[in-house]
């Protein structure tokens, strides 16, 4: 099926294309017509599925239209939950309006860097706003610009928008947008405690939820290796080195850890760089540049770039600190295996975490085989369970025994 078929302009049809997309994916086949006929959409489906391009195109079609005003006012509004994805999705839209007569003004705005530039972009004012809710917040804060005229507001990562993170700037926001007014959300999960607040925002919404099938499925071999939490980065740099792995995305669960070891790795030569969200947003953008180009190898990244971070060509992702949430689980291993591509996702299994994995794979529906690398056989014994005490609740007494982020913390400083 042709992208004409979804009632796309020639033109987007045609950028469509070559951005690479020969036919259009599961979620675009479903999302597109019903985004024109002007229905709201709550759509799930894989990472790398296309969802971008899924509300990207019917929005820019919708754009195209009417009338341009001078000033343009924002018609729609593209949230999204990191710096790094704002500035992916507007080169997209870019991208993919390039074609088009009247392409629409596009404006990108995030945090981490001075306002004054997103403030001047400004001027004359943009159809589409692709923000951060925080930055966007400042920018309305400085009257840069109004929110009055969006006729279409989309939530990218829809799940991570609504949860507690981000719940109190959003509602603010919404409470600036005018009514009635079309909504998209898009997301990977859409966990159960977080569907009232996406109904919530809804009006007779279509509802796509794209099942995993083999035709569309990630190609990701998923592995899980034992190894005492104090042996992970040895094994980690023999198993970059032995694999011959050109590019690899490690997953931590700290700022302190990723730092220490991107360290390691840079003393057992291989070219590695943190990333996390104390670093500058310049830094951070120069560590993506240089991973996507392979100057780097090795980039070790808290979960700021598990979700909407697009590498082509990802072939390893890793989780040497296993992810808090299964949710979290299915959007690490997602930067891997994309847009058809066969990727592998490896997780390190220590004594303490694993009855944690064991978790995640009941709740995914997994049973990923234990392996064992010579030489890095576990020799820790997994921590008993505490004898509960008569009359406490099942939480234990606060403070008197190590949260699971102290005791990630302990094994990064073991690991030293």
């Amino acid at each position: 099926m042709p992208f004409i078929s979804l009632g796309l302009l020639p033109a987007l049809a045609r950028a469509a294309a070559e951005r690479g997309y020969s036919v259009p994916t599961p979620i675009q086949t479903q999302a597109v017509p019903a985004i024109l006929a002007g229905r709201d959409v709550r759509g799930m489906a894989q990472t790398g599925s296309g969802k971008t391009a899924a509300y990207a195109l019917p929005v820019l079609q919708a754009l195209s239209s009417g009338a341009q005003e001078s000033p343009r006012r924002v018609r729609a509004l593209i949230l999204v939950p990191t710096r790094e994805l704002a500035a992916q999705v507007g080169e997209s839209l870019r991208s993919l309006a390039q074609h088009l007569p009247r392409p629409p003004k596009i404006a990108v705005a995030f945090g981490g860097v001075s306002i004054n530039p997103q403030m001047m972009a400004l001027r004359g004012g943009a159809d589409v706003m692709v923000a951060t809710p925080g930055r966007l917040l400042d920018l309305i804060g400085h009257n840069a610009l109004r929110l009055s005229s969006v006729a279409m507001l989309v939530l990218d990562e829809a799940d991570r928008l609504l949860d507690l993170g981000f719940a109190e700037e959003l509602a603010r926001l919404v409470d600036l947008l005018p009514q009635p007014r079309q909504n998209l959300l898009f997301s990977a999960t859409f966990p159960a405690a977080i569907e009232t607040l996406a109904d919530a925002l809804l009006r007779d919404p279509v509802r796509i939820e794209i099942a995993s099938e083999p035709a569309t499925e990630p190609a990701i071999s998923q592995r899980a290796i034992e190894v005492d939490d104090r042996r992970r980065t040895q094994l980690l740099a023999r198993l970059i080195k032995d694999s011959g792995w050109t590019r690899v995305l490690v997953f931590v669960a700290t700022k302190y850890a990723a730092e220490i070891v991107a360290d390691k790795l840079r003393k057992a030569g291989i070219e590695a760089e943190p990333f996390h969200g104390v670093l500058s947003q310049g830094k951070r953008t120069q560590v993506l540049e240089d991973f996507k180009a392979s100057r780097v190898k090795v980039v070790v990244a808290t979960d700021l770039a598990a979700r909407g971070l697009d590498v082509v060509q990802l072939p390893v992702v890793v989780n040497y600190d296993l992810p808090r949430s299964s949710v979290d689980y299915v959007h690490r291993i997602g930067r891997t295996g994309r847009a058809g591509q066969s990727g592998v996702a490896l997780s390190f299994i220590t004594a303490d975490m694993d009855a944690h994995f064991a978790l995640i794979e009941r709740r995914q529906g997994l049973n990923v085989p234990r392996e064992r690398v010579a030489g890095f056989e576990p020799m820790e014994a997994r921590t008993p369970a505490a004898a509960p005490v008569p009359g406490a609740d099942n939480g234990g007494v606060k403070g008197k025994r190590p949260s699971k982020k102290d005791k990630l913390r302990a094994a990064t400083r073991r690991d030293e």
